[in-house]
């Protein structure tokens, strides 16, 4: 896959309408999984694009800091090899001052070719900072959108949740007529209400019942009172 590639397809997915898509989709939900799952995927495939590419501009940084060092380091020596030429020449030894001015020229030739190869890297290096730039940037894009597509995919399952749970009480409310006396609300009411007048109708009947004892004991009583005054008219005649 090509830099090119990549940056244009990482750019196509952080400009992506999400509303767009879910209003053509007939399932929304099933749609937001599927873009959660491919944007998941190119964003694993995007990362390791970026990070091949970061590493080669990594490489040519690192030559073209290589290139520039070695050229200040020859510059140091054909400085060195010339003030060198200058000292023997001045002590009357030409011919070995001759070999350090050639060593000079050598030095600075190495110079100038470490000059020329750190130049010419250095539009590669920008132009290659700028496409990482742009990926990075289209990347954190891309997981701004996914951290987006999973809200919105857990804001609509929970939505899809929420009315199905009404709709099914909707349902169960409607299946019960409080007002229709053959309906189970009803039966129960009028099966409590037989057993409350059972419990009345026992309460009745053990009243009844224990107003005949109290007579019976009043007229035990009387009986006894009679008897008593029979005895005593006896006695008294």
């Amino acid at each position: 896959m090509t830099k090119q590639t990549i940056l244009g397809r990482v750019t196509q997915l952080a400009k992506a309408n999400i509303n767009a898509l879910l209003d053509q989709a007939e399932d929304p939900q099933k749609m937001l999984d599927q873009l959660i799952r491919d944007y998941t995927a190119n964003i694993s495939e995007a990362e390791q694009a970026i990070a091949a590419t970061i590493g080669n501009l990594r490489l040519m940084e690192q030559d073209h800091r290589e290139d520039a060092e070695a050229a200040q380091e020859w510059g140091g020596k054909a400085l060195a090899a010339s003030r060198k030429a200058d000292e023997l020449r001045a002590a009357g030894a030409g011919v070995e001052a001759d070999k350090f001015d050639h060593l000079a020229k050598v030095a600075l030739g190495r110079q100038l070719q470490s000059e020329r190869e750190a130049k010419t890297a250095e539009p590669t290096i920008a132009s290659q900072t700028a496409v990482v730039d742009k990926l990075k940037s289209g990347l954190d894009q891309m997981k701004t959108k996914l951290t987006e597509l999973k809200s919105k995919r857990d804001d609509l399952v929970a939505r899809a949740k929420s009315a199905q749970a009404q709709n099914l009480m909707m349902d169960s409310v409607k299946n019960i007529d409080v007002l229709d006396p053959t309906s189970e609300l009803s039966r129960f009411e009028d099966k409590v209400r037989r057993e409350e007048a059972r419990a009345l109708g026992k309460q009745e009947l053990a009243a009844s019942s224990l107003d005949a004892q109290f007579e019976q004991l009043d007229a035990l009583g009387d009986s006894a009172e009679v008897e008593a005054r029979f005895a005593a008219l006896k006695t008294t005649s």
